[in-house]
């Protein structure tokens, strides 16, 4: 009998150390599945052609001035990077030296830390400056982030002044963006224009009659700022900037400029750094197999909104949505 009992309470024993074991791997799983939840699922790129290894590298120094917010802009490594900077008193950016008819454009930015929501750092191109009333504009705008919540990129682009369609596209990353330097890219020519991000193409937008009327066509400088977009950047303004938490500071490195500088003649004059011309060369005017591919996954894996599947705020399509 006593032995009988023995055994029970030793079955007894093993059924609770099963139950403990289920309870961690079922607190464990839920764990996971809040942080993929909260951050986005994570999936490794595929490997694509470096375009940014194809251009030679300048120091900030060398491609910018300052734009706005003086005092919060800090050159560091004696001009070869930058750090922007956010607080109560302003945001700050920097704009090109020179202005570009087509290029290629890139920056390497690592981003805030911690609660960022209503934050935008942003790296674009845009002649508003002269054209106020039909500018240009292609743009990379990182949108931060509420409590466990990871940044958002989001693109978009005007020509002529068509400000009124916008052709936001948004992305959850791959990576943390705060914890090292990644690449954000632009390559606009009468082709087409590519958005990449570490390389790896995330749109592309292709020059056609669908939308030659709202495509950039002159020349246009290039921006890094740091601002406070309080009342739209994260969940339409439901959570402004909290400056308990400033300063906020965007990091800036790695910078390339590469394409047809306008000065002010109406002759632009080419950059002969390198035997390959982002403006002109046909490696330039279609993604290659594996920069598709690569399109193909971030838009598969990554994208969230386009505003080619925006039926609620268009009853009507843009026409280049519509068009094979």
């Amino acid at each position: 009998m006593n032995f009988a009992k023995l055994l029970v309470h030793s079955e007894n024993q093993r059924m609770a150390g099963l139950h403990k074991k289920f309870a961690f791997f079922g607190l464990l799983k839920l764990w996971m599945l809040i942080l993929v939840s909260s951050r986005g699922p994570v999936y490794t790129p595929p490997n694509v052609e470096r375009v940014t290894d194809q251009f030679r590298r300048i120091s900030v120094s060398q491609g910018y001035n300052v734009f706005y917010g003086g005092s919060n802009v800090h050159l560091t490594n004696n001009g070869t990077s930058a750090d922007l900077i956010l607080d109560k008193s302003s945001g700050s950016g920097l704009v090109s030296k020179n202005r570009y008819y087509y290029g290629f454009f890139s920056a390497a930015m690592k981003l805030p830390a911690g609660f960022t929501s209503g934050i935008v750092t942003a790296f674009y191109l845009s002649n508003q400056d002269l054209f106020p009333h039909n500018h240009d504009e292609i743009d990379f705008e990182l949108l931060g982030h509420e409590k466990r919540r990871q940044w958002v990129l989001q693109t978009n682009l005007y020509g002529n002044g068509s400000v009124g369609t916008g052709r936001e596209e948004k992305f959850y990353l791959w990576f943390d963006p705060t914890q090292a330097f990644h690449e954000y890219s632009i390559l606009w020519n009468n082709h087409h224009i590519v958005f990449l991000v570490d390389n790896v193409p995330v749109r592309e937008v292709i020059h056609n009659g669908a939308i030659s009327s709202a495509y950039p066509s002159k020349p246009m400088s290039a921006y890094v700022t740091i601002w406070d977009g309080s009342k739209w950047a994260t969940h339409g303004g439901k959570y402004p900037v909290n400056y308990s938490y400033a300063p906020f500071v965007t990091s800036l490195r790695g910078i390339e400029m590469e394409g047809c500088i306008r000065e002010n003649s109406a002759a632009c004059s080419k950059r002969s750094v390198s035997s390959l011309d982002p403006v002109d060369g046909q490696e330039f005017a279609k993604l290659s197999q594996l920069q598709t591919t690569g399109l193909e996954w971030a838009r598969g894996k990554h994208m969230f909104y386009s505003y080619c599947q925006d039926k609620s705020r268009y009853k009507v399509l843009p026409p280049e949505c519509t068009t094979a």
